[in-house]
C-alpha cells in the first residue's frame, strides 16, 4: 500500500497518509497534556516510539481496514496540525471517528471539518452506513465538535477493557452515517 498522499482534502485540510516522517510531531501531539487527558497516555516519549507506535497502530490499520487514523495538515502551509480518521475498536460493534489537534489548531473549526471530511469519506468512498464516536465525559470541545455535525450521546461504554466508560455518540438521524454539509 502507497505510504503517502492525500487521502481527504477539504477547503482548509489535507487528510494524508501517517509515514514515519510524522514521529516528531506524533511525540507532540501525543504527549500533550489534553491528549492524556481525554484520550490516554499512549506511552509515546521518543521518535522510535512513535514509529513503533505508528507500525501497530495506523499502519497495521491500513493494511488490515483500508482506513485509520491520518496525518491531518493546513493546505496553506503544510503543516501537521492533529489526526483524525476511522478506528475499528475490537470493543465497539460499529467503526468510530477519532481525531486530536494540536492546541495551537484548537477552536478553528479544523477539529470538525477534519471529522466531517472523514464521514463524508466513509460514506461515499467506502461505502460505510454507519460510524459513531467516543468521547471523554469531560471532554467538553469534543462533544460539541459531534454535536454540531449531527451525533447524539446515546450510552456509555468502555472502549478498552480497563479504562472509565466513554460516550458513544451516534448519528441522530439513523442511517445518516455523515451530515450533507458543513452549515
Amino acid at each position: 500500500m502507497k505510504t503517502s498522499g492525500a487521502v481527504i482534502t477539504t477547503e482548509r485540510l489535507r487528510l494524508r497518509l501517517l509515514t514515519h516522517d510524522d514521529a516528531p510531531f506524533l511525540v507532540a501531539l501525543l504527549n500533550d497534556v489534553t491528549f492524556v487527558e481525554f484520550i490516554g497516555d499512549r506511552g509515546v516519549r521518543t521518535d522510535a516510539d512513535a514509529r513503533q507506535y505508528l507500525d501497530f497502530g495506523p499502519l497495521a490499520s491500513y493494511t488490515a481496514h483500508g482506513f485509520g487514523l491520518w496525518c491531518v495538515e493546513r493546505l496553506d502551509a503544510g503543516e501537521p496540525i492533529g489526526i483524525c480518521g476511522l478506528l475499528k475498536r475490537p470493543t465497539l460493534d460499529d467503526i468510530d471517528v477519532g481525531y486530536a489537534m494540536l492546541p495551537a489548531a484548537r477552536g478553528e473549526g479544523f477539529a470538525r471539518e477534519a471529522v466531517h471530511g472523514t464521514l463524508m469519506h466513509a460514506r461515499d468512498v467506502l461505502g460505510l452506513s454507519r460510524v459513531v464516536a467516543i468521547v471523554a465525559p469531560g471532554n467538553g470541545a469534543s462533544i460539541r465538535v459531534m454535536e454540531s455535525l449531527g451525533y447524539r450521546s446515546t450510552s456509555s461504554v468502555v472502549s478498552m477493557p480497563g479504562l472509565d466508560p466513554v460516550l458513544l455518540f451516534t448519528p441522530a438521524i439513523e442511517g445518516q452515517s455523515a451530515p450533507e454539509s458543513l452549515v
